[in-house]
Formats: C-alpha cells, sequence, structure tokens
C-alpha cells in the first residue's frame, strides 16, 4: 500500500510539473504574440540603392575677369560681341558712341540722298569701268551681310560700302557738269564721317575669354587672385539677395575666364571639419545641374565656423549670371545593397542583419561602406577579409551571404 501511496505521489508531482511547464510556455507564447501586435517584426527586402550625405549653404561666385572700359562711357555703348560669345585677345568687343552721334548719322544719310540725287539728276549715262567695279563690289558685300549675324562683321561691311559709294561719288561728280557740286557735297559729308569716327572709342579684349556686360561691382573683391583677403565677414556683407540676376552694364564689359571659377561658402558641420584640401565633392546648383568640385582652400576654423573654397570647370557659363547662389555640397554618395539602419544589429565592432526565409532567420555578417541617417550601403565580406579578421577556413565556409532581394528584419 505505502509503495502504491509513493507512485500515486509520484505521479501527482509529475502532472504538477508538466503543467507548470505547459503554463510557463503559454505564457511565453501569449507574450510574444502580445508583443507582435504592439509591435510586429516587420521585414525590408534588400534591394540595389543609392545613399548621400548633404549640406546646403549658401555659395558666393569668385572668377578670373577684368574689366574693360575706355573714356567715352557717358554716350553708351555698341555691342560688337554679344554676351556669351568667345572672343580672342585683341579683338574689339564693344565701341563707345560718338557725342550727338544719331544726329551726325542723320546728316550723313541726308547728304547721300543729295549726292545721289546730284548724280541722277545729270541725265547721264557713266560707263566707267571703275564705276562698274565698285557697283560690283558694293552688291558683294550686300550679299554678306544677308549671310551673318556678326555685328562686327556687319559694321565692317556698311564701312566698306560707305567707302564704295564715296569712290563712285567722287568719279561721277568729276564726269558730270554738277562736279563742283557734287564734290562740296561729298566734301561736307567726309567731315561728317571724320566728326563721327574721332567721337567713338572701340574696347578690345585684354585676354580670351567669354564677354559679358553682367557687372555687379564684386569683380575686384572677388577675385581668384585674392583668395586669402576673402573673409566670412566680407561674404556677407555682400548686398546682393540669393539667386539674383546680374543687371546689364551700359558702360562697361568683362572678359571672363570660361575654363573655371570658384565658389566660396561658409560652413560650421562636421563634414566640413573633416574635409581636406584636394577632397572632390559634388556640387548641386540651382539649375538641378551636379557637377564635381574640388576643395582648393580652407580657412582657419573660427568660432566654429570657416570659409571653403571649391573649383569647378563645368557650369562657369551659367554661373555668369550670378555672384550669390544657393548650392548643395554632396560630400559623399554611395551605391549598392541598400538597408535601414534599424536593421543593422551590432555585436562586438562587427555589424549584421537577421535573413528571413521561409520562417527561418540567419544572422549574417555584413560589412557597412556607407551610411547616413536614415540608411546604409553593405556588402558581404571576401574571403580574405574575413581571414583577416580572424576566422577559420571551417568559419567561413558556414557563413552565408546577404543578397539582393533577401528578406531582412528591421528591429531584430
Amino acid at each position: 500500500m505505502k509503495q502504491n501511496k509513493k507512485k500515486i505521489s509520484k505521479r501527482k508531482v509529475g502532472t504538477a510539473v508538466l503543467i507548470l511547464i505547459i503554463l510557463i510556455i503559454l505564457a511565453c507564447f501569449t507574450y510574444s504574440m502580445i508583443q507582435l501586435l504592439i509591435e510586429p517584426t516587420e521585414i525590408f527586402i534588400v534591394e540595389n540603392g543609392y545613399i548621400y550625405e548633404e549640406e546646403q549653404a549658401t555659395g558666393y561666385v569668385i572668377r578670373d575677369e577684368r574689366i574693360i572700359s575706355g573714356e567715352n562711357y557717358q554716350n553708351g555703348i555698341i555691342t560688337i560681341k554679344n554676351e556669351g560669345e568667345k572672343v580672342a585677345k585683341g579683338s574689339s568687343v564693344f565701341r563707345y558712341c560718338s557725342q550727338d552721334e544719331e544726329k551726325l548719322e542723320g546728316k550723313i544719310s541726308e547728304l547721300d540722298k543729295e549726292i545721289q540725287e546730284a548724280i541722277n539728276g545729270q541725265n547721264l549715262n557713266i560707263y566707267s569701268t571703275d564705276i562698274q567695279l565698285l557697283d560690283k563690289q558694293i552688291e558683294e558685300k550686300l550679299l554678306l551681310i544677308q549671310k551673318t549675324n556678326s555685328i562686327e562683321e556687319i559694321s565692317l561691311y556698311k564701312s566698306d560700302i560707305a567707302a564704295y559709294m564715296i569712290k563712285k561719288s567722287k568719279i561721277a561728280g568729276e564726269l558730270s557738269p554738277a562736279g563742283s557740286y557734287i564734290s562740296k557735297l561729298i566734301k561736307e559729308r567726309s567731315e561728317l564721317e571724320n566728326q563721327l569716327n574721332s567721337g567713338q572709342e572701340y574696347i578690345k579684349a585684354t585676354s580670351s575669354g567669354i564677354v559679358s556686360y553682367k557687372i555687379d561691382g564684386y569683380e575686384e573683391m572677388l577675385s581668384t587672385n585674392n583668395l586669402e583677403d576673402i573673409t566670412k565677414e566680407k561674404l556677407e556683407n555682400i548686398k546682393i539677395k540669393t539667386g539674383q540676376l546680374i543687371s546689364k552694364s551700359t558702360e562697361q564689359g568683362k572678359i571672363v575666364n570660361n575654363f573655371y571659377c570658384y565658389i566660396a561658402v561658409v560652413l560650421s558641420s562636421d563634414n566640413a571639419l573633416n574635409a581636406s584640401v584636394g577632397d572632390i565633392v559634388k556640387l548641386r546648383l540651382g539649375n538641378n545641374s551636379e557637377i564635381s568640385a574640388e576643395i582648393i582652400k580652407i580657412s582657419e576654423f573660427n568660432n566654429g565656423e570657416t570659409v571653403m573654397f571649391f573649383k569647378i570647370t563645368k557650369g562657369v557659363e551659367y554661373l555668369i549670371n550670378y555672384r550669390k547662389i544657393s548650392v548643395n555640397i554632396v560630400w559623399w554618395s554611395a551605391s549598392g545593397l541598400k538597408v535601414p539602419n534599424s536593421a543593422i544589429v551590432s555585436e562586438n565592432e562587427k555589424d549584421y542583419v537577421i535573413r528571413n526565409r521561409i520562417g527561418y532567420t540567419d544572422k549574417i555578417l555584413v560589412k557597412i561602406k556607407n551610411k547616413n541617417k536614415n540608411y546604409s550601403i553593405i556588402t558581404n565580406y571576401t574571403t580574405q577579409e574575413l581571414r583577416d579578421l580572424g576566422y577559420t577556413t571551417e568559419d567561413i565556409n558556414g557563413m552565408k551571404n546577404v543578397n539582393l532581394h533577401d528578406e531582412i528584419m528591421l528591429k531584430p
């Protein structure tokens, strides 16, 4: 009987233990289900992506540019080379008008009509070989004017035509009874033309480059030759709105080096603090173009800020229109397998992701190439890199890789 009682007692204890284990399992399962309902496990599909780190700043355009001007600026200018047109050193860019130029040109035009009327009024049939040659030359110049859009060429052809007309008039005057009257008109015309030409001042390019008439008065202060003198205070005292177009001048022009320019920015970020001269970054300009830029100078940090100078060789023509712009500095960019930072598990200075395949999970060692606030670009370690980390051949053979379209767990 005692043995039976002992057996019954053991059964009761075993049953109680079993019930306790079942209750613990149920409690754990219930807790897990509650946690899943509160914060369900999220899955992310690994895809190829692109991430970058950028910073917005105000940029000040610094150019290699030279003002060209003359003495007669008060009379206004006549452009010979258009805005943005390339020019060689020594070429005429524009000219200043003579005093009373419009009035003088009007008188010359009237005299041309009088001379022609005086010749026609003689009713002479003049078959001079010289006149026929001049008529042919005038026709050739008129045809050339119709075929060109160059203001400089048109001006030159018109000057040639005027010279041919004078020669023709002189010859016709000598062969007509009214020669003395025609000669008097020609002389008067020559005097007016000399007066007109003497007041015209032609301004030539002092170097090769691009012609611009957009003058803002900061050409000397913001020059590629005096970067040492450009400070934060000087930049912030520039009285130009960000993105404001530079107005055209009616008194001066300038020649701009179209091969490069600089952009100066005032920065205080960690990226700026860690940057070095010679680094290559990307700049995103107002026209949405993204261009490469080299850091050529970093001023000493003062109160946590520095003036940084970037050199660009593309987009120079676009920036001629501006002095102060909004610019995005893309410090770095990377592409590859893109995953959220919340999927990265860090242990013992190594990084992992948890891959889920049909309910089975694997903890996979990964290498982070780059990361920003939200995402990382990851890659798998090479065999040699794993050996360098101290893993054995057996360890390496048992490791798995993360691949495109794998499912990984967020906040694992």
